[in-house]
């Protein structure tokens, strides 16, 4: 069959790491009884709160938390995609790291984000990841049943480059886990996600942190699953924890990509040229 059941998990994460885990597994429990078969969590699933707690809350892909995903992943012949972590890197700072566990219970993606989000929007937080973050290098399209996922995290949706290079390697749904600005969110959220979907002729599965942390972290919400003619299957509101739900179809990606050709319309040899400056 072509067609996958997909859930998006909007949490209210914060800094107590035990809470979040046991959310996660509640979580991913209701969206395996709705018949998802592949479930991805928001940035910062397992934490969400001050630098103050990064060390003790940070994971490596062994950790004992992993293993137990991968149990809930065999047991219920899930595909379960954690949208991101904290992972400890060698220069002292950390990796914000996204893992994808198969059905047979074995981490088979890793990504790391690639785009930090360092930035002083007016009259929002400013916020400078790069202080606590070392970004990843790669790129990565994992199959998900019939489709092949490509994978981001959160900012990197402001750089269309990333997604046009995943379609390009065969991505036919994009994961943007995500911990959005509530200051940003409103004005760009919605049009970056659609966007990301129209651009490329690919479903959009973004799982969001919703709501304030009691340090103050304000989030946007709105967790989506968008189709690839980039209209909105489902959405969340902006404050609570919900589990979104939707059937995406591969055979919808390769319709609309044979509509409107733009991924073998593109002239790569035109756009490596210097441009010309008047």
């Amino acid at each position: 069959m072509s067609t996958v059941r997909v859930a998006a998990i909007q949490m209210t994460s914060g800094s107590d790491v035990m809470a979040n885990e046991s959310a996660i597994f509640r979580l991913v429990e209701r969206a395996s009884d709705m018949g998802a078969t592949y479930i991805q969590l928001p940035e910062y699933a397992t934490y969400w709160g001050p630098r103050s707690g990064y060390d003790t809350a940070a994971k490596t892909l062994g950790d004992g938390f992993i293993r137990q995903l991968g149990l809930e992943a065999k047991g219920r012949g899930l595909t379960i995609h954690l949208g991101s972590m904290l992972e400890p890197a060698l220069d002292g700072r950390f990796f914000n790291t996204s893992v994808v566990i198969a059905p047979k219970g074995d981490v088979v993606a890793v990504y790391r984000k690639l785009h930090l989000f360092d930035a002083q929007p007016p009259g929002g937080v400013t916020y400078f990841e790069s202080e606590y973050f070392t970004p990843g290098e790669e790129m990565k399209v994992v199959d998900v049943g019939e489709m092949r996922l490509g994978m981001s995290i959160c900012f990197d949706v402001r750089f269309a480059e990333l997604y046009r290079a995943l379609a390009l390697a065969g991505a036919e749904m994009f994961a943007v886990p995500a911990a959005f600005s509530a200051f940003t969110g409103p004005a760009h959220w919605e049009v970056l996600l659609r966007a990301r979907a129209i651009e490329n002729h690919a479903y959009v599965i973004a799982a969001a942190q919703a709501g304030t942390t009691a340090e103050g972290l304000a989030t946007h919400g709105h967790s989506m699953i968008i189709d690839p003619w980039g209209v909105v299957l489902a959405e969340a509101g902006a404050t609570d924890e919900e589990v979104l739900l939707a059937d995406v179809d591969v055979q919808e990606v390769h319709e609309r990509r044979s509509q409107i050709e733009v991924l073998r319309l593109r002239r790569p040899a035109v756009y490596s040229r210097v441009v010309e400056t008047l």
